[in-house]
């Protein structure tokens, strides 16, 4: 039996259904869906986006069959209209639109009123008994066919329309008159012959032409452009199907018009019809905006009884569909018509208050509801935003990597210590820097926004804003930062400190001057609510990457169930500790590196009861000190110079430890583990101010704390036995002298690859892992995380690889460590927790991998939390599903 490639439908039945978006198309199955549904829709056909397929893969043909089934679904479709497709006296028009399984809208070519010629034209007229809209119809088709399929500039039969116009002291094209149309399509045929090109008098030779155009216009530019945008994957469609639908006019008189609508409001998502139309005109004049439409109550009152036919429909379309719809229509001498509905489009707010709604009015239930949303859209209600109508009046200077969303507008400044000053005061600042490093921490807490030429999407200045919720924008390679001149520069434009600016972490945009910001909604309302859903649902735990009490209490208004990292080297960077632990650093005696380090540790104590407080009795994962110990220490002369009088040395003393503590490749050397291993008297600080933290709030408010203490970059279980005796000894002292029950653990972060590979040795003294799957990432690969911006946007424009490692979890490389690591780990011990504290756990791909891997749960920054719930419950249905 020979392959169907034709569907049709008309007068109630139709070939096709909802179910066929992948051969049909979105349009073509909801036209057979509606057909099916009895709702009123010109009769029609739809060639299978199957034959698009056929027609890239075999240079631009079509299969054996097609065009006799197409001819046969012509005269069945003059059959059911009772007109014949380029008859002088009753003429069949046909629209010929695109229709691919996922939503394009705009990006891919239509051609309406096709089967006019000089005959025909007055057959239309006669037959309709209106000259005036035959000739209407011509002009536009004439316009159509030789933009979309002949390749004829549009402006040139734009400028003859406006030429008209003028010529008649006119502004609308309602305003012309039968014999204005009539010189119109005279003036439009020279067009063509200028062109050289031949206006089709044949319309058997237009059909084709047109469907050559639609399935042409799949791999458009502007498609391509759109699916890369919208992360449309080609590979997973067939191409677009095309339709080819009996006509039926708008533009017949003020009894007819054509009009778009939303079941809701697609901008607040609230229960009511919102819509507009157009008396007396065809579908491309809504959409291009020529004329202005009236709102659809306008509708109610110079067509009651059409308005209230559209209102049952469109209730029973939302019902049938089960979700907002977007429809389009038109009235033919007062007869409805609908031509198109679709899942509509809307806004992260409306969606999620539409899918809560729907809950709630037993259109859908709640597992439902939780895939509808999008976790983007969770995103960006909680992030502030830019005031649209002010942002579409701003002028954009420059993009870099979108790094922490968000929108920030506020004074260019570049260093971070008047940043800070600025901030603290209640001033507006973006902190503009080449990149970040831990001194601008102070900077970038009190800053509106970050700003850096340098730097990828885990670089210092992205990982830091994420954490604090600061919008970023990172990698805006074309900003030329001049601090000592106090400027940048993009191209011709200078911008000096003191300027307004505005980022949007969301896109990566740099725009000139202030931009009112809109606050986010927070967890209430309906996102709390679909959250709440969420949780019901998910497998996974959430937990937050957290370093100051402040963290801790967001992350937990956002619905953290613990700490899944607390960076405790970030403490040491605030004014009153570096000093000491600078001190620590330049001791040369053991002794002197612990009286050093007794000063740091009421201090380390008093930050560790602020988060297990917070926390209030779920787990805090605290790593012991990670970064290279040259972080802490100055390195240009004026810095080492005011730094070694504070610490009561020469300068040239402070210079030689610079000195020695400088490494070849940092991010692989004198680190994690391999630095409490050279100073244990490191860890057994860390560990008196983490155990002494739990027992005193044990003591003063019975509060049940559960500490876990992470050891860094281990990659070799005698690295863990060595540290893990020594924090076991002063813990177990400390707790046993205490006379207190203190529930702790020791653990590992999995970062190094062969720890992941000797998982299964390593869970043998590990209670716990927690996968960091940035270094995991960076070691796997051999990318610097800090150097991948020079190279690794050629590798995603290449197609070298799909996803940014870094932001992405590459499931085939780094994600079979993940899984080898959880295996054998749990294979060694039972009970063993398994977390990922990367920024890929807030990720919501990557969540998706780590459900299917068999984790426990998955920390992120405190603003990602929200993310990371609906991702997880997300997960946990889509594998149901399989």
């Amino acid at each position: 039996m020979a392959k169907k490639f034709v569907y049709f439908f008309a007068n109630g039945v139709a070939e096709g259904k909802a179910g066929m978006k992948d051969i049909l198309g979105g349009k073509g199955a909801n036209l057979a869906e509606m057909t099916n549904l009895g709702i009123p829709v010109p009769p029609g056909f739809t060639i299978s986006a199957e034959v698009c397929k056929y027609f890239y893969q075999n240079n631009r043909t079509y299969p054996d069959g097609l065009r006799e089934e197409v001819k046969n679904a012509m005269k069945k479709l003059e059959e059911a209209t009772g007109k014949g497709f380029g008859d002088p006296e009753k003429p069949l028009l046909v629209s010929v639109r695109s229709g691919a399984a996922v939503s394009m809208p705009g990006m891919m070519d239509t051609i309406l009123n096709l089967g006019l010629n000089d005959k025909t034209v007055e057959g239309l007229a006669k037959m309709t008994s209106n000259p005036r809209f035959a000739y209407d119809a011509y002009r536009r088709f004439l316009q159509m066919l030789g933009d979309t399929a002949l390749g004829i500039p549009k402006h040139k039969f734009e400028t003859a329309l406006d030429n008209m116009k003028k010529a008649k002291g006119v502004k609308l094209d309602v305003e012309l008159d039968e014999n204005d149309l009539k010189k119109l399509v005279e003036l439009y045929k020279k067009i063509y012959e200028e062109e050289n090109k031949q206006f089709p008098q044949n319309v058997e030779e237009q059909l084709w032409l047109a469907i050559d155009a639609v399935f042409g216009s799949w791999m458009s530019e502007r498609a391509i452009k759109y699916r890369e945008i919208n992360n449309i994957r080609e590979d997973q469609m067939l191409g677009t199907a095309v339709n080819i639908v009996a006509m039926v006019f708008g533009n017949m008189g003020e009894k007819s018009g054509t009009g778009v609508a939303f079941t809701r409001n697609p901008n607040t998502g609230e229960n009511e019809i919102y819509g507009e139309f157009l008396q007396n005109a065809q579908g491309e004049d809504v959409v291009a905006g020529i004329r202005t439409p009236l709102p659809l109550d306008e509708l109610k009152r110079l067509m009651p009884n059409v308005y209230d036919e559209l209102i049952g429909i469109m209730k029973k379309l939302e019902k049938h569909y089960k979700d907002m719809q977007d429809i389009e229509f038109t009235i033919e001498e007062g007869k409805l018509y609908m031509l198109q509905t679709r899942n509509g489009k809307r806004t992260s707010k409306a969606a999620i208050k539409i899918a809560v709604d729907m809950v709630h009015e037993g259109l859908i239930n709640k597992e439902e509801a939780v895939m509808r949303v999008k976790t983007e859209d969770v995103e960006r209600v909680l992030h502030p935003r830019f005031d649209e109508k002010a942002l579409s009046q701003a002028k954009s200077i420059a993009k870099g990597l979108p790094a922490s969303p968000g929108a920030a507008t506020g004074v260019v400044i570049f260093d971070s210590s008047k940043a800070e000053e600025l901030g603290r005061k209640g001033e507006q600042v973006i902190l503009v820097r080449p990149e970040t490093s831990p001194e601008d921490v102070g900077g970038m807490a009190f800053a509106q926004g970050i700003l850096t030429s340098r730097g990828g999407m885990t670089s210092h200045a992205a990982v830091v804003a994420r954490g604090i919720g600061k919008p970023a924008v990172v990698g805006a390679e074309t900003v030329e930062v001049k601090e000592e001149e106090g400027f940048f520069r993009v191209n011709d434009t200078v911008v000096r400190e003191g300027d307004w600016i505005s980022i949007n972490g969301s896109t990566g945009e740099i725009l000139l001057g202030k931009i009112p910001t809109i606050k986010p909604v927070g967890l209430e309302g309906e996102v709390a609510k679909l959250l709440e859903w969420a949780d019901e649902i998910r497998r996974l735990g959430v937990r937050a990457n957290a370093d100051i009490p402040r963290d801790a209490e967001v992350a937990r208004k956002f619905g953290a169930e613990g700490i899944g990292l607390c960076r405790t080297e970030h403490m040491f960077f605030e004014k009153d500790r570096i000093p000491k632990v600078r001190k620590m650093i330049v001791a040369k005696t053991k002794e002197g590196r612990e009286k050093a380090l007794e000063e740091l540790l009421p201090l380390q104590k008093e930050d560790f009861k602020g988060l297990f407080k917070a926390m209030a009795g779920y787990p805090v994962t605290i790593r012991l000190i990670d970064p290279p110990l040259h972080e802490f220490l100055p390195h240009d002369d004026e810095q080492i110079e005011a730094t070694a009088k504070d610490l009561g040395i020469s300068s040239k003393e402070l210079k030689d430890v610079v000195i020695s503590l400088s490494e070849l490749n940092p991010m692989l050397g004198h680190r994690g583990c391999r630095l409490t291993i050279t100073y244990p008297e490191i860890a057994v600080m860390q560990t008196k101010a983490i155990i002494g933290a739990a027992i005193e709030l044990k003591k003063e408010s019975n509060l049940d704390v559960v500490p876990e203490i992470m050891i860094p970059l281990v990659g070799h279980i005698n690295e863990l036995v060595f540290l893990k005796k020594i924090i076991k000894e002063v813990a177990d002292q400390m707790i046993k002298e205490a006379n207190v029950h203190i529930d702790y653990k020791i653990g590992t972060m999995i970062e190094v690859p062969r720890a992941a590979i000797t998982a299964d040795e390593i869970a043998k003294e590990a209670e716990f892992f927690s996968f960091g799957t940035n270094d995991l990432t960076q070691m796997t690969f051999a990318f610097s995380r800090d150097d991948v911006g020079k190279f690794l946007p050629e590798y995603l424009q290449k197609g070298i690889l799909e996803h940014d490692p870094f932001k992405t979890l590459d499931y085939e490389g780094v994600g079979a460590l993940v899984e080898m690591g959880t295996r054998k780990g749990k294979s060694a011990r039972s009970n063993l927790k398994v977390g990922v504290c990367g920024e890929h756990g807030g990720d919501p791909r990557s969540i998706s991998f780590f459900h299917k891997a068999g984790l426990d749960y998955v920390s992120c920054s405190p603003y990602r939390v929200p993310v990371a719930r609906l991702a997880a419950a997300q997960a946990t249905l889509a594998s149901k599903e399989k």
